[in-house]
């Protein structure tokens, strides 16, 4: 329960923080372990990624015991390598923007499944980013200071709030 919900607890004046996976809303103001997370997300991301490589190098000996011929041995690693270079990009982008939602179209749709194959792009572009900032904070932090900063403008341009008043001297009246 935040304070704001809790009985007699402070309000909260303007928007609140989106939280990120993993982070919470401890990227505000690095603080609650921020930089221990940091670390853990991009040690955890980046085992993952050699997990999923060595899972994917126990698929492609398979196929090399199967006997099914270099063409589509070169063809499966090609596949994989282009889908893991499409997912980090594809990752990446989502840290600095969002998505149009207008444009979502059966392109965007169909590239889920490129994104399942290049799950080791996705996974390195989180051990890259997160060596940078939590993932996502960079997109995260500027949405959040405009909503602010709107909510500031729309705060003390209003006429009869009475959290932007300034108090009046006692003794004086209106006339």
């Amino acid at each position: 329960m935040s304070d704001a919900q809790t009985p007699g607890g402070p309000e909260r004046d303007g928007p609140e923080p989106e939280e990120i996976r993993f982070f919470g809303t401890t990227w505000v103001h690095h603080g609650g372990g921020y930089v221990l997370r940091r670390a853990a997300v991009a040690v955890g991301s980046l085992v993952l990624a050699a997990v999923g490589a060595l899972v994917l190098r126990f698929a492609f000996q398979g196929l090399e015991f199967g006997g099914v011929g270099p063409l589509v041995n070169v063809l499966v690693v090609a596949g994989f390598a282009i889908c893991s270079a499409l997912a980090f990009r594809r990752t990446w982008d989502g840290f600095v923007r969002r998505p149009d939602p207008s444009s979502e179209s059966a392109a965007d749709k169909s590239a889920h499944s490129l994104m399942l194959i290049g799950f080791i792009g996705s996974l390195l572009a989180y051990f890259c980013r997160s060596l940078i900032e939590a993932p996502g904070e960079k997109l995260h932090r500027a949405e959040y200071e405009a909503a602010r900063e709107r909510h500031e403008r729309r705060r003390t341009a209003r006429t009869g709030n009475p959290a932007a008043k300034k108090p009046r001297p006692k003794g004086k009246k209106r006339g």
